[in-house]
């Protein structure tokens, strides 16, 4: 189970599932591709406060899950892993290059979706719901929209 990362300022656990499907949904995860991709994941590990908890791969996609820190919006995130693992994937392996004859491993799209370690939305819905001033603040707003 992820541990949370204790900052200066701050204390979090953010998890995060995210699904990369190869260009044209070309099947290019074969053995030896799927080891580098987890070596480069392990040296972005290391440069960048990035934990990957998992990585599942298909032949025409990869499942992540991620930790990560507040600093890192999630679009940065992707843009870092989608860059650095295809211009790693494409340096080792030139015949994944010939495949995807566009130039980019990864669709321009993908999944992201939070993790929660402790408690769903339902559970943190209603714990908002009952602190403090929460429904004298919520009668308030439906008063004004109506």
């Amino acid at each position: 189970m992820s541990k949370h990362i204790y900052k200066s300022h701050n204390k979090s656990l953010l998890l995060y599932h995210l699904v990369f499907p190869a260009k044209y949904r070309q099947k290019i995860f074969d053995t030896n591709v799927s080891e580098t991709l987890r070596d480069v994941c392990l040296g972005i590990s290391e440069r960048y406060e990035i934990h990957f908890v998992e990585i599942g791969m298909e032949d025409d996609h990869v499942h992540f899950l991620i930790q990560s820190v507040p600093v890192l919006a999630v679009t940065k995130l992707v843009t870092l892993l989608k860059s650095i693992t295809a211009k790693e994937i494409f340096r080792r392996h030139p015949e994944v290059k010939r495949l995807l004859w566009g130039g980019n491993i990864w669709t321009s799209g993908y999944y992201v979706n939070t993790v929660g370690a402790y408690a769903n939305e339902v559970t943190i819905q209603r714990y908002i719901a009952k602190q403090g001033s929460y429904q004298e603040i919520f009668a308030q707003q439906l008063n004004l929209n109506l």
